[in-house]
Parts: structure tokens; sequence; C-alpha cells
């Protein structure tokens, strides 16, 4: 609720104890505030955890420039401008400049050689004052814009704050050791294909023998995973069923959204528009949009736009390894919310989704350290790749994740719609930079730090990728990035098992080992056909045809299983459509058997390498999934999606 609304409801004035009079006298003589809106200000404070500051520029009813000068009233002092920053000297006072940026605060020596606090957040001074060893009420207070003090930060500490950024994680916990070690990557690699050559040319059988072994193991293991998360899934309630007392009763949180960008020229406009329709209270929310230094197409695309005082951007310096978790590590620290988000470039999430997020940590026990939201498709009738893709992350996201949540079992994170307490969140270093698919590792380190991960019914639309070239280059950097966990994870599987205990650290070894093992032995699970088709099958002579018939009946079981899972995932209105396409995917997972093998590829040569995903492919694509409560943005139709949980 606004002031706007409050007006309407002619709401009576409440009179109370006020400490900030000389403040808010000094916002009505700078920005001609009535006593009425001040008073309705105060109000929305009560429902809203953010500043006075915070809540009358989201109203429209004060500028940046108002109120700087009714806080330089405020403290009887002057306000700073950029210039003035860059000249005036930093008085290091032993605040780390991560600090510093978190509170946009900044020691400096002023004119006549007395100590000063550069302070682009007011509100935040009684968070730092006591390390700091200052008093508000006596100290010398220059205010200052957030962005300018922060930009001054950044000016002194830039190699400090880039270097921090690549290595937040503890060594221990990070892939980032890998670096040096390429010419032992290669040997070992080299002796792994050397043996396995060796073997097939001496005992070709065996070998064969040994890897369909293996492959049908897995499979068992994989369908054995998915079909009890698909059954618990169904049978268990969710999180949202157990309401908590108080629900609604505390003021709602600060929330900051990253929003990390590459090269997204095309979908920059579309991306602002659909996060403005986003209903959390403007005075509470904080879009950083993280952009690189060397993506000059995309800064001067954003620099064109006219963005809310909500959503700003942060240029990440150049540096190495060039990857999504070092950007958002480095954007971390500028952050203002106690309870981080982030958004992929493309997503169009419900407009309610941040008060569901919200609230729901508020009821929360405080282990609960993240919430993972449903990623959905809104081009899911451009081709049969976008379709098969579509039903692939219904059957991830609305049931197989939550299904394992349910049996207890630690969750890969899906790198987008993630919500994070910022303190559990700082606590374990944030972000991976090195690794590639930084979301599966860190919901791994949650667990192994004893957090806990939910699943939770509010939902985002994506782009589908809808090219084959593309789709294979994600699916790589995803597989490289799930053998690059499970690596990390496992240079001590003692820790490991101590720290998830028995029942996670068995389901991390299920999910892993099977997921992978099922792209890279694809090819010999598909040889079964040929005995469904009484074709002749290489292990034909080896074992007897009842074995073989046994194989192909597990094959074929599993495949059934598999059609069943998607189809009931696609099964509600929203995408009922595509129910007839589930038998299909069997024919789409070849695509992931190409990916496996250029992640491991890249495993061994290009660990670090980001491969980026293409978006915009669907943008001037009609899509024909619409509703009554579709918004049209960009040439694209949103559906207001959680209709059809």
């Amino acid at each position: 609720m606004g002031i706007s609304e409050l007006r309407q409801l002619d709401t009576p004035m409440v009179e109370g104890e006020d400490q900030r009079a000389r403040f808010e006298q000094a916002l009505t003589d700078c920005a001609g505030l009535s006593e009425k809106d001040l008073s309705l200000a105060r109000i929305v404070g009560r429902y809203c955890d953010a500043s006075l500051d915070r809540i009358l520029m989201a109203e429209d009813l004060a500028t940046q420039d108002d109120l700087l000068r009714a806080h330089a009233r405020q403290f009887r002092s002057r306000t700073l401008q950029k210039q003035d920053l860059k000249t005036l000297p930093f008085r290091d006072m032993g605040l780390p400049p991560q600090d510093m940026l978190k509170h946009a605060m900044f020691p400096l020596t002023d004119q006549d050689q007395k100590p000063a606090l550069a302070c682009g957040d007011i509100e935040g001074l009684q968070c730092i004052q006591d390390r700091l060893a200052i008093d508000p009420q006596t100290s010398r207070i220059l205010p200052a814009t957030r962005n300018d003090v922060q930009n001054r930060i950044v000016s002194l500490f830039k190699d400090a704050l880039t270097d921090a950024a690549a290595k937040r994680v503890a060594l221990h916990e990070s892939s980032r050791s890998w670096a040096d070690r390429r010419g032992l990557r290669i040997a070992v690699a080299m002796g792994v294909m050397t043996l396995i050559i060796a073997a097939a040319f001496w005992a070709p059988t065996a070998t064969f023998c040994a890897f369909m072994l293996w492959a049908a193991f897995t499979l068992i293991v994989s369908a054995t995973l998915k079909a009890s998360a698909f059954v618990a899934s169904l049978v268990a309630p969710t999180s949202q069923e157990r309401r908590a007392e108080g629900e609604g009763r505390q003021p709602l949180p600060k929330v900051s959204i990253l929003v990390p960008l590459f090269r997204e020229t095309e979908i920059a406009h579309a991306l602002v528009a659909r996060l403005s329709q986003l209903t959390y209270p403007k005075c509470l929310l904080d879009v950083v949009l993280v952009l690189e230094e060397e993506d000059e197409t995309t800064q001067a695309t954003l620099a064109a736009i006219d963005l809310p005082p909500w959503m700003r951007a942060i240029v990440v310096p150049d540096g190495q390894p060039r990857t999504k978790p070092r950007a958002m590590n480095y954007a971390l620290d500028f952050c203002e919310g106690e309870i981080i988000g982030v958004f992929d470039a493309e997503d169009a999430p419900d407009p309610d989704q941040i008060t569901t997020i919200a609230r729901r940590f508020q009821q929360a026990p405080s282990n609960v350290a993240c919430l993972q939201g449903v990623l959905d498709h809104y081009n899911a009738r451009q081709n049969w790749l976008s379709r098969c893709f579509t039903i692939e992350y219904a059957s991830w996201f609305r049931l197989i994740l939550p299904g394992m949540a349910r049996l207890g079992f630690a969750i890969p994170l899906g790198g987008t719609t993630l919500y994070f307490r910022r303190e559990a969140l700082e606590e374990l270093g944030a972000w991976d930079a090195h690794n590639v698919t930084e979301d599966a590792d860190l919901g791994f380190r949650l667990a192994r730090h004893g957090y806990e991960t939910e699943m939770i019914k509010t939902v985002t639309q994506e782009e589908a990728n809808c090219r084959p070239w593309a789709w294979i280059k994600q699916r790589s950097r995803w597989l490289k990035g799930y053998m690059t966990t499970y690596l990390v994870h496992m240079r001590r599987p003692g820790v490991l098992y101590r720290q998830l205990g028995r029942w996670k650290f068995w389901g991390f070894q299920a999910h892993f080992i099977s997921a992978l093992s099922q792209f890279l032995l694809a090819p010999f699970l598909w040889s079964f056909w040929l005995v469904v088709f009484g074709l002749p099958h290489p292990l034909q002579g080896v074992v007897s045809p009842t074995v073989l018939t046994l194989f192909a009946s597990l094959f074929l079981s599993i495949e059934l299983l598999n059609i069943t899972i998607h189809a009931s995932s696609v099964s509600g209105p929203r995408h009922r459509h595509l129910m007839l396409w589930a038998p299909t995917m069997h024919f789409y997972t070849p695509l992931g058997a190409i990916a496996a093998y250029k992640a491991l590829y890249e495993l061994i040569f290009k660990p670090f390498y980001w491969d980026k995903t293409a978006h915009g492919l669907s943008l001037g694509k009609e899509t024909t999934d619409r509703s009554d409560d579709a918004t049209h943005l960009a040439r694209i139709e949103l559906e207001a999606s959680h209709k059809g949980l």
C-alpha cells in the first residue's frame, strides 16, 4: 500500500514520538511536503521496512536533491557532490571496502582537516556507527548520493574488490585451485582414455559389457529417484500449506534482485518492462542490473533507458574468470536488501512473486536460507525443441525437485528465481566464481553447512532455448558445471558424509552419478532398440536371449515411466497441449549426449569457460499461450502463470 491509496482512505493522522523532527521539518521546507503526506509516509513505514527517504522517492513526493538538502540541515552540514568526493582525501578507519560499499559510507578528511563521513545511506548509520566509533549527533556527517559514494570507493579499491569477487568462496570449497593444474588434468584424461582404448582393443566384449552394466545400473538408480520424487511431489503437502502464526504482521523487508546481463541489447527494454510489473512496494525493491566492463553496447542501451529509482546498473571491472557468479559476487556488496534474489535477462516473474517470497521467509525457520521458484517458458509453442524444453522444465521444477526436497534430499538450485537470506549467503562466500553452474554448487554448499532450500509455488517465465546448437552450448555448460560440482564436493568424501549425513550423501551420489552417466553412456542404452526391433545386438551370443529381453524390457519400462512423468508435469491448463509431445522426449535426449561430450572436453581443456546462452531468440515470434490475464510486453505474451499450477 502506498501513500496515494492511503489518501483515498482519508486515513487519520497518527501522532507519536518523533525523534527526527529536524529532518522532517527540513523535508517540509526543501520538498514542500505537507504534514498529511509526511504522516502517511510514516504509516507506510509501519508495513514496509523502508526508510522515509525511500518511501518519499518511491511515491514521487521528494527528489534525491530534496532529501540530501534535508539531511544536510538535519546534521547541520552540507551535501557532497561527485567532484567533492574525488578531491577530499580518504581517511583509513580499518573498514573493509566491502563494508563501505554495503553501507555506502566513506571516511574522509574535510576541507578544514577535520574527520568527516560521506554518507549515502543515512538510515544505515546505526548499523555501522559502533564499528566506526562515531556519534551521528556530534560527528560531521556529509550526505551524498549512494551511487557517488560507492563509485568513489570503487575508484580507490577496484583491484581489491575485483580480486575478492573471484575468491569469496573458501579455497577448499571452490574449483579455482584447478587454474594451475591444466597439465595434470590433461595427463589424467589421456591416461584414462589410453586405458579405455587398450581395454576395448584387448577385450572389446568385456569392455562393452562393463559400460553396459554401469549404464543399466545408473538407469535403475535414476528411475528409482525420479519415481520416488514423482510420488512424493503428488502426495506430500507443500510448505505454503503449513501456515505460520503471525503471517503478514511483520513489516515487509527490503529485497535486492541481481540481474546479470552480458550482450543483452536485444531484450534490455523488455526486461525493464517485465520487472516493472512487480507489485512489491517499490520503496523496498532494489533491482541491480549487473554489467560487464567490456560490454559497452549493453551499457549504452541501458543508459538510453530512463530507469526507475529502484533500478540501477553496476559495472563489474574486467577480470578472470569472466563468469556470471564472479559478476554477482562483485555486485552483492552494492545491494541494499536483506533478501537477495537472482533473475536472468529474459525472465518474466509473477507480479506478486517477491511478496510471496518475503512472507515465506518471515514464516520459515532461520535455517531455511533459500527459496527456489518454478521456472517455465513463454515460447513453448515456437518449435519442437522449445516444446521439449518446456516439458523438461515442467518435470524438473514442478515434480522432481519438489519431490526430492520433500524426501529430505539436498537439491541443486536452478540459476534464476532464487532467493537467499543475505546473512547465510555471505557466510558461505556467495557463489563460486569459477564454477559455471554456480547454482547447483551453492545448493549443496548450503546443505553442507546446515541450511535448507524450499521449493515455492511462484512462477518465472523465461525463454526456452529453441535452436539446436544454442541448446547444446547451454546444456554443455550445465553438464560441465555438474561435473565440476561433483569433483569439488568429493575432494574429501568423509567430510562431505559427515556434513550432509547418510541420507543426503547418498542422494547426492545418486543424483550426480546417474545424471552424468546417463548422458555419457546413452548410446549403450539406445542399443536396446535393436532388441526391441528384432535386430542383432552386440551382446547377442555373450548373454542369453532371456537376459537381453530383460534388459530391453527394463529400458522400455523406464521410458514409459519418463513419459508418464513428462505428461503429468504438463497436465495443467497452461501446457496441456504439450501432453501429446511427451513421447517425443526420447528423441530430445541425443542432444544431451552431444552436450555431455562437449562438456567433458571443456572440463579438461577449458573448465572455466562460460559458453554464453543466446537470448532474445523468440522476440518477434507469435506465441499462442494466452489467457485473459496475459500482459503483452515487447511482443511477448506474458501470462499469470500461477493459474496453470
